[in-house]
């Protein structure tokens, strides 16, 4: 009993101080749940403070920067007219089609590039060149060839998460460690156990995280492509508010949007925690 007690001793004397004094500034190791709570509420409530601070105190034309009263106002009167209903529908119909269909085609088509250089070497460079072209620069194409239905948005939307989520899932799957591999087939595996019994279960935290990044894309595409040709959706109604100064529409606009990408990207971390729960690197 003593001995263990001596030991913490030593390894307590062995820490650095500002590592016993504090667990906000630690290098590369988790703080606390508590503090980790508490930061995450200061970095929505600060800003909101703030912004009532600034709108009260401030002189502050209501054009330029509405007060959160007037935004919480300008929401529920868009709400009970079913308005902002409708607007989030839309968008969230448009971002999810086209975002599911570019997940469905980019991750296998990834796991091929990364798992086969003669693959990587066909598609990398052509992947390489539309990935520098700006999406919303085929807004012009696909009106002309699609038309101003749903059809363009979601084609959009598909344009410009593919290219960027194949050659991120295709570099996860590059950097499995080739020992895994040569020891599959050491212990008898053939080429399509290593793919579906090695190589996709390193790679899919990798896979989730791309498309956990890849779908904030997909929500500023869907806006963009609203501001063009669009009789509703959210995109559309900031750029209605806009036009006839609805400085406290646009806010509205804005923050649900925020508010529905981080319900996604929370959704995205549980579904990473319950999947991927035999993973050793921490997240």
């Amino acid at each position: 009993m003593s001995q263990s007690v001596n030991h913490r001793s030593i390894r307590s004397l062995l820490k650095p101080k500002t590592m016993r004094s504090t667990v906000f500034w630690r290098l590369n190791e988790d703080i606390p749940r508590s503090l980790s709570s508490v930061l995450m509420v200061t970095s929505i409530a600060l800003p909101l403070v703030l912004w009532w601070l600034v709108t009260t105190f401030g002189n502050i034309d209501p054009t330029f920067l509405p007060s959160p009263a007037d935004v919480l106002e300008a929401f529920g009167r868009l709400w009970s007219t079913r308005e902002l209903l409708k607007d989030t529908v839309a968008s969230l119909w448009r971002v999810g089609v086209g975002f599911l269909f570019a997940a469905l085609v980019s991750i296998p088509i990834g796991v091929l590039m990364g798992s086969f250089a003669s693959i990587r070497a066909l598609l990398e460079p052509l992947f390489g060149l539309m990935r520098y072209m700006p999406a919303p620069a085929f807004i012009p194409l696909l009106i002309l060839y699609l038309g101003i239905g749903e059809e363009p948005k979601m084609t959009l939307i598909f344009i410009g998460v593919f290219f960027f989520n194949s050659l991120m899932v295709m570099d996860t799957v590059k950097f499995v460690p080739k020992d895994l591999i040569e020891s599959t087939y050491m212990l008898g595996g053939n080429r399509w156990e290593v793919l579906t019994q090695v190589i996709l279960p390193h790679v899919l935290p990798g896979i989730i995280d791309a498309c956990r990044i890849n779908l904030a894309a997909a929500w500023q595409l869907v806006i963009v492509s609203e501001l063009i040709a669009a009789n509703e959706g959210l995109g559309r109604r900031i750029s209605v508010a806009g036009r006839f100064l609805r400085t406290d529409e646009i806010f509205v606009g804005l923050i649900v949007i925020g508010i529905i990408g981080l319900a996604f990207d929370l959704l995205f971390q549980y579904l990473l925690r319950v999947s991927c729960k035999w993973a050793s690197q921490k997240r």
